[in-house]
């Protein structure tokens, strides 16, 4: 689960809610969490985490306001790690590494003005501008690291403070990364002080911050931040030395945020297959499909995903932070459809699937799925096993299902997006005459299963339905 929504309350108590929840989240089925970044943002208390001012606070120093981050405290932050490890839960580090925000001091520095939409253009002479790019983080007094950003550390920044000017600015003599998203000419920078991944005292830097990290949190992998404004030869060797010097496995995840397939699969060649991305292109499938009024071919549903392509490295999910209303990637997934994305990723074995807090818990703007998504979650514990039969066969209604192990098992899955209807579908001829209902209650009628192990089930308009064995055990939407 991504353990964190945009919109939660500025109140330092995430880390405390987790630990107290550790238990239950993995009674649940959870057995992996994805933090929000714990480091100090340039907001103190009311940063979200990806504004990052220092990455050696925690949460203990009185700086931008608060001791605490947004989540609370170093102490309730190591203390929730280890609630969450003991209760069998592994820990994902969010590491936000391509900007830094909230400089201690100004500085002058030449630069040039690019052009916004082409980075590769430049639109001005040389100028010196007074721009805030030294961080000397004075509350901390050098304690963990003794590094102090300035100018030379980064290649661009936004923001002229004697004119009070904003513009895409280049520091002169440097180049952007080159090995970055071409969105934009070169998407190397993207907000803040960007980092120069060619300068070797930065990398060192952020070697040394991951080793102290590890020594400090002991997590089990990462969540890395905006990888197509990074160097794409920065984060596989940074994460094989981490596996190197952790003794673990480090499971990892990364940010490239794309609905281009190829863009991903390259990427991921880039990288040697050394971690997974999250799959964006399912997540743009479901946006559509959500928002064409049943005019959606959900045949194709998982056509051109990473689900689909490149299972081993997929991290699937129907919503994050960014793609929340009002959010910068805003691509929200309407309600009527959650419970259809979220089968599409719990009730299959492709992917690596990732439950978004705000679906779990509810926001403001939209309700808890917690029931639909715990049934789920156990549903795929206790019956999505044996051979799996696919019914992607239709413009509309779309099904699949898992033989089971035993006669008392099996799952068949259905659900259109645009009229209801029926799919006749495999279960295993061990379950002839068995009867199966439907869990989440939508369809009443029931469905005997014939002598050749097939059955006709039915789903409604717009919706979802489950069917197990009803000699199986006993699941219904908490």
């Amino acid at each position: 689960m991504q353990y964190f929504e945009w919109y939660l309350e500025d109140d330092a108590t995430l880390w405390k809610k987790v630990t107290q929840k550790a238990k239950e989240l993995s009674k649940t089925g959870f057995t992996a969490l994805w933090l929000p970044p714990a480091y100090k943002g340039q907001a103190g208390l009311h940063d979200v985490g990806y504004g990052v001012y220092d990455l050696y606070d925690l949460g203990e120093f009185d700086q931008k306001g608060s001791i605490p981050t947004k989540y609370g405290t170093k102490n309730e932050y190591l203390k929730a790690i280890k609630a969450l490890q003991k209760a069998g839960i592994a820990v994902y580090a969010d590491m936000v590494f391509n900007h830094k925000m909230g400089a201690d001091e100004k500085e002058l520095v030449e630069v040039v003005e690019n052009n916004r939409f082409n980075r590769t253009e430049i639109t001005s002479a040389k100028e010196v501008i007074e721009a805030w790019t030294k961080f000397t983080f004075p509350a901390r007094q050098h304690k963990y690291s003794s590094f102090i950003w300035d100018k030379s550390c980064f290649d661009g920044i936004d923001y002229d403070d004697r004119k009070k000017k904003t513009a895409i600015y280049q520091i002169a003599g440097k180049t952007w990364d080159q090995d970055v998203d071409d969105e934009n000419g070169n998407y190397d920078y993207l907000m803040g002080a960007d980092l120069d991944f060619s300068n070797p005292k930065v990398i060192k830097e952020l070697y040394s911050f991951g080793h102290w990290y590890l020594d400090m949190c002991d997590v089990d992998g990462f969540r890395l931040d905006a990888l197509k404004h990074i160097d794409s030869h920065f984060f596989a060797p940074w994460l094989k030395d981490m596996r190197s010097y952790s003794k673990k496995e480090l499971f990892t995840v990364g940010e490239y945020w794309s609905s281009d397939l190829k863009e991903l699969l390259d990427y991921l060649k880039d990288i040697e297959y050394s971690f997974s991305l999250f799959d964006v292109p399912l997540h743009m499938n479901f946006f559509k499909a959500c928002n064409d009024a049943g005019h959606f071919d959900m045949g194709a549903i998982l056509e051109n995903t990473l689900m689909k392509c490149a299972s081993q490295n997929a991290v699937t999910f129907v919503e994050n932070h960014d793609t929340q209303n009002g959010q910068a990637l805003q691509s929200f997934i309407t309600d009527w459809f959650k419970p259809l994305a979220y089968a599409l990723i719990l009730l299959r074995n492709e992917g690596y699937p990732c439950v978004f807090y705000g679906d779990y818990y509810g926001t403001k703007y939209s309700p808890s799925f917690k029931g639909v998504i715990d049934l789920l979650l156990k549903l795929r514990q206790q019956q999505m096993k044996g051979t799996n039969h696919d019914y992607f066969d239709h413009f509309d209604i779309i099904g699949w299902t898992f033989e089971g192990e035993s006669e008392s098992e099996g799952l068949a899955i259905i659900m259109s997006d645009g009229p209801g209807g029926m799919k006749k579908m495999y279960v295993g001829k061990d379950k002839a005459q068995k009867t199966f209902v439907d869990v989440f209650g939508h369809v009443g009628d029931k469905v005997v299963i014939d002598e050749n192990g097939e059955g006709l089930f039915k789903v409604d308009g717009g919706s979802l339905s489950v069917y197990v064995n009803q000699d199986g055990q006993d699941f219904k939407v908490s």
